[in-house]
């Protein structure tokens, strides 16, 4: 068990450290050449390292500003979780140092690969931070001190988590725009904010996320039994009363790929017209066999 435990560590430290690397190629690849900004204490980062003295960095910054925000958090985030966090940063933020100061790569006036083109400057940048930011809350950590700050304070505020850290961004952009006199590139950074934000939907969700089917129904045996021959997987149902016609019935869950819905449905109708069927969609399927039972 403690070898599982260890082994499980060691993968989610390697994946941590592949995403603190990805976001720093993204940010200083592709964003701060062009001056665009990332969301969060990223962006704010980002934003303090060029109003400020040239040595006070980006680096700086994002170890100033989120390992006070991380250990804020740690009794309601987790020990586990705080580390994790504090790791992913530290590797962002050496890799960004590396990048900008150490490499033979120049990012100081246009990116290497994007040059001056803010769109896709701004859509490459989004995507591949959207890549590391995923991969660290996938494996347990965090790339951005200001979703654990929306954890603690949102409730408070009577508001929902994703209504802080969208109130923070866009303040932080307003913020940059008076500063920089401008709003092109304020408004740029919200393309790479929205593309950061479906990137790290698509790695922590999924992309294929399947679909569950709830169906009720008074013949669950017949049903069950040419599901489970036609898909080979397994369903659990349970027994339930209908509310209006007070008769016994049975609540059939079960989870299809979204190409086998319709076929699905056309199988329950076929055994039973009468039945009632639901869908939704579900991020992850977590099993150890391929049957639920």
């Amino acid at each position: 068990m403690f070898k599982h435990i260890k082994k499980k560590h060691i993968k989610n430290l390697i994946t941590l450290t592949i995403a603190g690397v990805v976001n720093a190629f993204g940010i200083t690849i592709f964003l701060t050449p062009v001056k665009l900004y990332d969301s969060g204490i990223s962006g704010t980062s980002m934003l303090l390292d060029q109003i400020t003295p040239e040595h006070l960095t980006l680096s700086i910054f994002l170890l100033v500003l989120n390992v006070p925000l991380f250990l804020f958090g740690l009794k309601k985030q987790g020990k586990l979780f705080t580390i994790y966090a504090i790791y992913t940063v530290a590797i962002y933020s050496v890799f960004a140092w590396l990048i900008t100061d150490v490499f033979p790569i120049d990012v100081s006036i246009a990116s290497p690969l994007a040059g001056t083109d803010l769109l896709l400057c701004a859509l490459f940048g989004g995507v591949i931070s959207g890549i590391g930011s995923g991969l660290a809350i996938r494996y347990g950590g965090a790339m951005d001190g200001i979703e654990v700050m929306a954890v603690i304070f949102a409730k408070k505020l009577g508001v929902t988590v994703g209504t802080f850290v969208m109130v923070y961004n866009v303040l932080l952009y307003v913020i940059c725009g008076i500063m920089l006199e401008s709003w092109i590139l304020p408004l740029y950074s919200i393309v790479t904010y929205a593309a950061a934000l479906k990137t790290i939907d698509f790695i922590v969700e999924g992309v294929d996320r399947a679909k569950c089917a709830i169906i009720i129904t008074e013949m669950p045996d017949e049903i069950c039994k040419t599901l489970s021959e036609t898909f080979g997987s397994g369903m659990t149902y349970l027994e339930a009363k209908g509310g209006y016609s007070n008769r016994e019935k049975s609540m059939i869950y079960f989870v299809v790929n979204r190409y086998q819905v319709i076929r699905m449905r056309d199988i329950v109708h076929e055994i039973d017209p009468l039945a009632y069927i639901t869908i939704s969609e579900v991020a992850d399927v977590f099993s150890n066999n391929n049957k639920n039972d």
